[in-house]
């Protein structure tokens, strides 16, 4: 007998009989079949039973893409991912102001607000640039790097409980990429250069380290977060792994300095300290094999060897590689599931904890005395140590593992360039992007550097004490809200009456405790995405990788994540769709800043469109069309006007074309554009020279060897028109030779106008 619980409610209908009266046809009422769902139905589906991994998947192929086709940043390869980032940024912000509910604070407006004044200074440099068309490109790298900073805002706001898929693709994209430079040596026919240090696909071998150094967080998160299923858990080593060999393989100081502090504030920051040292560790012991290895095996670390020997070489470290991948797998699965079934008392851990910092602290400790007791002792050590990190002339390393016992390097010199040209202006600058042009003259050396490989003495020579004001705020902004979203914020607030108690002076302020915030899997989450923003600042400041497209987006997206999600105790918000008549004006907004990210990316596209009718033009000049020539010429001067590259084109056209008074205008002209641009006076010198001028021809070349002293072709074509005006000429210098004073350009050449 059932209980009156049991019983149900209603009389269950019995089914009618098959091919009885009321049986249906088969496929539903009229022998129809039911309609299938559509496919955007289907998609609303499946993006909806798993929204993690797509969001995981399709940001982490974002920035792949951007890593292969932006590659080192030039214009060429540089234009198409700047407009991608543009425009999905904006049509990012559109969703969030159209979606976002009403009367929402802002999180993190602050710091977009500053970083919009970074943006537009940049810009406005333009106006006082001494290579205008430089600083356009700049600025519209700023521009598109402020759209993937406000995108990722806005995706915060969207969707913030997926942060998961943030760390997650950042881990799965520096995988990938950091895993493809190391098949370059596996297989060398993939790379694009006979050099042993790995740089592909960047062909910037820091960058490649930097990417490593991003991944580390993730990696370390993922391998001690408590949730998620342990065979995830376990790529977690596999995944450090290639991570730590990529980054030793790329002979990257920087990204080893970088690299382990933000392993030591992770560390010190998230309580999983015993989890993420046992993936460390395992991690660092399968790239303690692979690294000295491949540093022994000079077919992998020297430069311009025979294929076959880095052939041979590469696939022995493949097989390595292989076979440590497979360990750190099986070791990063035992870690897993002992995790997720052990649990260790209190003072087990903090016994282990304590044997931990017992090793970590012997490292420093065993330094301390190998310095001590060497030649020079701890003192001159150190000493020495300092001298090669600041002299400017100190000696060299090479490019091999030796990088790694010295601390030598170009930075010293090229931060002492930058300052140099800072004092020519100390406020604003000499224009976004333009270092390398403005250190010609100053430079010491024949290694052309467009960059301070600095972000602070770049800023301080392109844009002066504004820039780094502007930049100073932006970073003060970004760290006040990593902290509120982190949680990480000082444990003591200051009481209401701390004004009144500091303008008596007398009164002691009184300090309230904040109530502890409980360690949450979002928060430890954040401050792994925090970390990696972190890491590419850490490395920004000390290398030119923020010109790196791929790698700043890795940064940008973190830091605007974290920049944008506000406190963890604010409640997520629940999206709509908002209705007419109220949804209007953040439909016009929303509109607004789509339309305004497409004129931001056609803007982006003119320079390619301009050097594309630059080489147009230096084919049809080969070809012997001087008419289309100059239609090419012209269409680049007028899609670029800031540019004197196809000014200068033209002029030569014309002189082609039996037209001299023409070829001498238009070259005059382009050096009152750009007095300090060498190229304006040197194609002004070489018209000159050729249309039998040579005292006037003299004076432009003059000026072309002050702007770029350590040119062989521009202090050739000086001695010849020096031959021609009967001048007492000097052979050319060798271009390798400092001259007498490391500041000043050979003798007898004469400064520009109005050059810096």
């Amino acid at each position: 007998m059932s209980s009156l619980a049991d019983a149900p409610d209603e009389p269950t209908p019995t089914p009618p009989a098959a091919n009885g009266p009321g049986a249906e046809a088969p496929g539903g009422p009229g022998g129809r079949s039911p309609a299938r769902p559509s496919a955007l139905a289907r998609l609303r589906g499946l993006l909806a039973a798993h929204p993690d991994p797509i969001a995981t998947v399709l940001l982490a192929a974002l920035i792949v893409a951007v890593c292969f086709t932006a590659g080192g940043g030039a214009l060429a390869k540089a234009t198409a991912p700047q407009m991608a980032l543009t425009v999905l940024g904006a049509v990012a912000a559109g969703l969030a102001a159209l979606l976002s509910p009403p009367g929402r604070r802002l999180w993190g407006g602050v710091t977009l607000l500053l970083f919009v004044a970074l943006t537009a200074l940049t810009a406005i440099s333009i106006s006082w640039s001494i290579q205008p068309s430089d600083s356009w490109i700049a600025a519209d790298q700023t521009l598109s790097y402020l759209a993937a900073f406000a995108g990722a805002m806005a995706l915060v706001r969207i969707a913030p409980g997926r942060w998961s898929a943030v760390i997650g693709a950042v881990v799965l994209a520096t995988v990938v990429v950091c895993g493809y430079g190391l098949l370059t040596k596996v297989f060398p026919s993939l790379a694009s250069a006979n050099i042993g240090r790995l740089r592909a696909p960047f062909d910037y071998w820091n960058a490649v380290g930097l990417m490593a150094v991003l991944g580390i967080p993730g990696c370390l998160w993922l391998g001690a977060r408590r949730d998620g299923h342990a065979a995830l858990r376990a790529l977690a080593v596999p995944a450090l792994t290639v991570l730590l060999c990529a980054m030793l393989l790329s002979f990257g100081r920087g990204a080893l300095a970088v690299g382990v502090a933000v392993a030591l504030l992770w560390f010190a920051i998230v309580p999983l300290r015993l989890r993420s040292a046992a993936v460390a560790i395992a991690a660092a012991a399968g790239a303690a094999i692979i690294a000295p290895w491949a540093f022994d095996n000079q077919s992998l670390t020297e430069n311009d060897l025979p294929l076959d020997l880095r052939v041979d070489a590469g696939h022995d470290l493949g097989l390595l590689l292989i076979a440590v991948a497979i360990v750190a797998l099986a070791a990063g699965l035992a870690l897993a599931f002992a995790t997720s079934r052990a649990q260790l008392s209190r003072e087990r851990r903090q016994g282990i904890g304590a044997v931990l910092l017992v090793l970590v602290a012997l490292v420093p400790l065993v330094g301390v005395a190998k310095l001590a007791t060497s030649d020079r002792g701890l003192t001159g050590s150190i000493s020495h140590t300092w001298h090669q990190l600041t002299d400017p002339n100190a000696t060299q390393p090479g490019n091999d593992p030796s990088r790694f016992g010295s601390a030598g390097s170009m930075r010293a010199r090229y931060w002492d360039d930058a300052l140099q040209v800072w004092k020519w202006d100390r406020l604003k600058g000499v224009g976004a992007d333009t270092f390398g042009t403005a250190r010609r003259p100053l430079q010491k050396d024949q290694f052309r550097a467009d960059h301070a490989h600095g972000y602070i003495p770049q800023t301080l020579a392109d844009l002066g004490l504004l820039g780094l004001g502007v930049n100073l705020l932006l970073l003060i902004a970004w760290l006040g809200a990593a902290a509120r979203a982190t949680g990480l914020k000082p444990p003591w607030r200051i009481g209401a009456w701390t004004v009144a108690a500091l303008r008596a002076r007398s009164v002691k302020v009184p300090l309230a405790r904040r109530a502890p915030q409980p360690w949450s899997a979002e928060r430890i989450g954040l401050v792994a995405i925090a970390l990696s923003a972190v890491a590419f600042g850490l490395h920004s400041a000390i290398d030119w990788t923020w010109f790196i497209h791929g790698t700043a987006l890795v940064g940008l997206l973190c830091a605007g994540w974290v920049a944008g999600r506000g406190p963890l105790s604010e409640p997520l918000p629940r999206l709509r769709a908002p209705r007419l008549p109220a949804a209007a004006p953040r439909a016009a907004l929303a509109a607004t800043v789509v339309a305004a990210g497409l004129v931001a990316a056609w803007t982006t596209w003119q320079p390619l469109r301009a050097q594309q009718a630059y080489f147009d033009a230096v084919d049809a000049l080969d070809a012997g069309r001087p008419a289309q020539a100059r239609a090419d010429a012209r269409r680049s001067i007028d899609l670029n006007p800031l540019s004197v590259t196809a000014r200068l084109k033209l002029a030569e056209i014309e002189q082609t074309d039996g037209r001299p008074a023409e070829a001498r205008a238009i070259a005059q002209h382009a050096v009152e554009l750009q007095p300090a641009n060498r190229d304006a006076w040197l194609t002004l010198g070489q018209l000159l020279l050729e249309q039998g001028d040579a005292e006037r021809a003299v004076a432009a070349l003059n000026a072309a060897v002050f702007l770029d002293p350590r040119s062989p072709a521009t202090q050739l074509r000086l001695h010849e028109a020096q031959t021609q005006a009967g001048v007492s000429a000097a052979p050319p210098a060798d271009p390798t030779a400092p001259p007498a004073d490391p500041t000043a350009p050979p003798a007898g050449a004469t400064p520009p106008p109005d050059a810096p």
